[in-house]
């Protein structure tokens, strides 16, 4: 004898049994949608991230729920002759198992006549080549550039894991397509993209593209004075010794040194720091380089491999802004890695285009952590930290080297375009490493 299982779990979404007044509705005049489903349903969960209303109402509908049924009461005006499109994303979901009916929709109209224009296209990112599913693309009627921050668009599309994007049931017309991030209006700080010119809504409409681009990107915070814990008598010895911390004890020959500063540096001397080499301290030649915000010390040379440094600091060398130094001279050590660490890079690209000024992208973790213009169709590197790589292509219309984003206001300058290769490369240590790369 076993307890009842219960039977399968249900896996399936709720079915829509009625909608009152039916979908596609035409001479729609009425202020309240209701949905009755075979199942019970929850409340719906931010709704307002979910629901898309196109045209766009100036105040959001109500949605309730009561066991099976869904019920949307229109607050806005209705506009004459005109198709309405409800998309509800993954607002609706059962009561049970959670499981969502996906962009469930309705559609009626005020007039006689269903819109049916459509227009799709695709949003890039175009500092990467990647896709960033949280956007939304919008179209407004105006073309004045201000339209972006003081109107609220016509319609509203979102886009799919693989950043597609569709408008459906679009009147005849022409409009201006703006990308922007979770709905809010236009930002320098936040990812925003547009189309050089207006498109006409059309049957067989030719799809777009748009690149997607964050201006300028968030400033580090000022650097802040703190005058608590100064060298007074009474301080303990740890409060007024000046804190750091250094890159660590193994070197990379292809990277710096560097010591980072818990607090900005008031004062700095850099000819009491002495870099030497192995036992004997063999004086090194080297120069020093601090950063903007005075918390970061580098020091630049050229390493040899598998080789001990020293690092003499004077007590005198630095002073932070709250006045710590040194409380007596210290001496840091540190061992550069061997070249068997590396492996060689060798890539051959067929069918690039030289006269688009290339450059090499190379990311980890979808951060870029190298960029090598390529003047000639290979490329060599005696010397490449090991590991596995994304690569793509930068086409650096200024040739100053980096990637530049776009310009909305005042000149409307596109960015410049990254293309992925699509094509991870595996660097070996202690070994010539080789890659064929077609574009």
């Amino acid at each position: 004898m076993i307890p009842p299982t219960g039977g399968d779990r249900d896996s399936l979404p709720p079915l829509l049994i009625k909608a009152s007044p039916p979908d596609s509705s035409k001479g729609f005049n009425t202020r309240t949608i209701t949905f009755t489903f075979d199942e019970f349903i929850e409340q719906p969960q931010d709704i307002f991230k979910n629901l898309l209303v196109s045209p766009t109402p100036s105040i959001p509908p109500n949605v309730e729920t009561k066991l099976r049924t869904l019920t949307v009461k229109i607050k806005d005006t209705l506009e004459p002759n005109t198709t309405y499109y409800y998309n509800f994303g993954d607002a609706i979901k059962d009561v049970n198992e959670g499981n969502v009916l996906h962009n469930f929709s309705y559609i009626f109209t005020t007039g006689n006549i269903l819109d049916t224009l459509q227009l799709s296209g695709k949003v890039l990112l175009a500092e990467t080549g990647g896709v960033d599913s949280t956007l939304f693309v919008m179209l407004y009627k105006s073309g004045v550039d201000s339209a972006v921050i003081k109107d609220r668009p016509r319609y509203i599309a979102r886009l799919d894991s693989k950043g597609n994007f569709r408008f459906l049931y679009l009147p005849s017309g022409t409009y201006y397509i703006y990308v922007m991030d979770e709905r809010k209006l236009y930002s320098e700080q936040s990812l925003f993209g547009f189309r050089d010119s207006a498109v006409e809504i059309k049957p067989n409409a030719t799809p777009v593209t748009i690149y997607a681009f964050v201006e300028k990107k968030g400033q580090p915070p000022p650097a802040t004075i703190n005058f608590t814990g100064r060298n007074q008598p009474g301080a303990k010895p740890d409060e007024r010794r000046l804190r750091f911390s250094s890159s660590g004890n193994m070197q990379d020959l292809l990277g710096d040194f560097y010591l980072s500063f818990e607090r900005p540096l008031r004062n700095l001397d850099t000819t009491k720091l002495q870099v030497s080499t192995d036992s004997t301290f063999n004086p090194v030649s080297s120069s020093w380089e601090i950063d903007s915000l005075k918390k970061r010390l580098t020091l630049k040379t050229t390493w040899k491999e598998n080789t001990r440094y020293n690092l003499i600091l004077d007590k005198d060398f630095a002073e932070d802004t709250t006045g710590r130094k040194l409380l007596k001279t210290d001496t840091l050590n540190f061992t550069t890695r061997k070249q068997a660490d590396y492996g060689s890079l060798k890539l051959i690209f067929t069918n690039i285009d030289l006269s688009k000024n290339p450059v090499l992208q190379v990311s980890q973790n979808g951060a870029v952590v190298k960029t090598l213009p390529l003047s000639a169709a290979e490329l060599y590197q005696p010397l490449f930290n090991p590991g596995e790589y994304d690569l793509s292509i930068l086409y650096d219309e200024n040739k100053n080297g980096h990637w530049d984003p776009g310009k909305f206001f005042g000149g409307k300058k596109q960015p410049e375009l990254v293309k992925p290769l699509n094509k991870k490369i595996n660097v070996r240590s202690n070994w010539d490493n080789e890659f064929e790369i077609t574009l």
